[in-house]
């Protein structure tokens, strides 16, 4: 009898193990296939920048072009000034990066402060605070157009990158990423530091910061691509093509030629580069950096 039970459980157990098996199988060819049908966009995106504007609009597509035809990109970055129109591909890049780069570095340091008071500083009133601060998530982007609008206005900064940099410098969601990180690390190392004669800003400068490499990575990515896509307040605040970033270059850009796909195309793969670098760079750490504040809240 026991031999037979056993047999029985060793036939269940090997039934539930192909069960598994084959359901894992399955997610797997599924979520693979959801994947392949969001990168053909992008495949078509860089096939079309490579081909002669007859051979765009093709059927059946021409994944790989029989022969690249890399004017397309000579014609959108003006390379040796042999394009219809300077469309300054360049200069937009240049001010996108320079805005990304000082909203990068406002942020990381202003929403790692903040949190770091937020989750070890204890002063009257901190969790009310805090509450109003994410409370603000909720408005939308949108209506602060305005206000924003008259207060640079009174300022005399209408019309500069200040306009972008100074409220990109400040994030709530980076506050919020920053302080569940550091609501992980034990009390017992600010003490000691606080025994050794260390001051706060010691403290964090020192202590917090190093340990907070990860998340500060994931923030730094974010910023650097809600920058870098930000295409409203660009468009109200920066009335001079020589201010324009990527966004409002690729708007002018489409306007223009809107029936020359290929260099349309070039342009759209122009402006994902620096996207998919930073993505390849900080991928494993903006995963890490965004799961480690949520074991403890």
């Amino acid at each position: 009898m026991s031999s037979i039970a056993k047999t029985k459980s060793v036939g269940s157990s090997g039934r539930k193990n192909c069960g598994e098996i084959f359901w894992r199988i399955f997610y797997t060819v599924l979520l693979g296939l959801l994947a392949f049908t969001m990168i053909v966009p992008f495949i078509w995106m860089l096939s079309a920048s490579m081909k002669h504007e007859l051979d765009v609009t093709k059927i059946p597509i021409e994944w790989i072009p029989k022969y690249f035809y890399p004017n397309n990109y000579l014609e959108v970055w003006n390379v040796g000034g042999n394009a219809k129109v300077d469309y300054h591909f360049g200069l937009a890049y240049f001010n996108s990066l320079k805005i990304a780069f000082f909203n990068v570095i406002g942020a990381v340091l202003t929403s790692s402060l903040a949190g770091y008071a937020f989750a070890k500083l204890k002063f009257k009133g901190r969790d009310v605070v805090f509450l109003l601060y994410l409370s603000t998530m909720m408005i939308p982007s949108q209506i602060t157009i305005i206000p924003k609008f008259v207060i640079f206005d009174k300022l005399g900064m209408i019309g500069t990158h200040a306009t972008l940099i100074l409220p990109g410098i400040f994030t709530i969601t980076g506050t919020f990423l920053m302080r569940q990180y550091f609501m992980q690390i034990p009390n017992e190392l600010r003490e000691s530091a606080k025994i050794d004669g260390a001051s706060e800003f010691c403290t964090w400068w020192r202590i917090m910061l190093p340990m907070a490499k990860s998340s500060m990575a994931a923030l730094a990515m974010m910023v650097f691509l809600w920058t870098w896509n930000n295409y409203l307040d660009a468009l109200v605040f920066l009335p001079n093509w020589r201010l324009y970033t990527i966004p409002l270059a690729l708007t002018s850009f489409i306007e223009e030629s809107n029936t020359q796909y290929g260099p349309m195309m070039a342009a759209a793969a122009s402006a994902l580069i620096p996207v998919f670098i930073v993505f390849v760079i900080g991928q494993k750490q903006f995963v890490k950096g965004l799961t480690a504040g949520a074991v403890k809240g």
